[in-house]
């Protein structure tokens, strides 16, 4: 069995508890279920970061900040990824971005947590993060795994022939496999986790 850090193994365990507590609709809580339980088992180490993008230099000391939850579980949770955060290979999306806002590249910055690239690789299950600047646009985008998002700030998502929903701190949207979909930041930063279930 690998060891797993200190840091990482206590991340996990509070996504595990806020994903499972905040996550309510069946197709979503099944992708959370089947995620946390193959992270029970660690995966081979993978790679550290050596330095965080600007913006989440500039934007996750106050978005993580755990007076801004009132939730326990999502304090807890802001409070471990800010550990983590320094740690991560935190990258920009690459290749066609359709569309995407003008500020995209530049307001946009993601994380692999467990997962291609991540602190521990593994192709079973993915979990990550996305941070988007105020007034960003992700760009259409799809995968075969399907994935539950919990979003520590206001947010928007949306899947392909549907309208723009609202997602609060806390909250979780799904996203089943092969859709087309897309998020967006409102007025304030977007500060999102992802979970997929690679293993189907």
């Amino acid at each position: 069995m690998t060891d797993r850090s200190t840091l990482l193994q206590t991340f996990l365990e509070h996504a595990d508890q806020a994903f499972t507590a905040h996550t309510h609709d069946p197709e979503a809580r099944r992708v959370v279920r089947s995620v946390f339980a193959a992270l029970t088992e660690p995966g081979a180490p993978g790679d550290e970061g050596e330095e965080m993008p600007e913006l989440a230099r500039e934007h996750l000391p106050y978005l993580l900040d755990p007076e801004h939850f009132s939730d326990y579980l999502l304090q807890e949770l802001a409070v471990s990824f800010s550990d983590l955060a320094p740690h991560l290979v935190w990258t920009r999306r690459e290749g066609d971005n359709p569309n995407a806002s003008d500020g995209f590249d530049a307001g946009h910055a993601n994380a692999m947590i467990v997962g291609p690239g991540g602190l521990e690789r593994r192709s079973d299950v993915w979990l990550g993060v996305s941070l988007l600047a105020a007034e960003v646009r992700y760009p259409d985008h799809s995968h075969p795994p399907e994935e539950t998002y919990l979003t520590l700030t206001p947010g928007e998502f949306r899947q392909e022939g549907q309208d723009w929903t609202t997602v609060g701190a806390g909250g979780t949207f799904y996203n089943p496999p092969g859709v087309t979909h897309a998020m967006r930041a409102g007025e304030d930063t977007m500060l999102t986790f992802w979970a997929l279930n690679n293993s189907a």
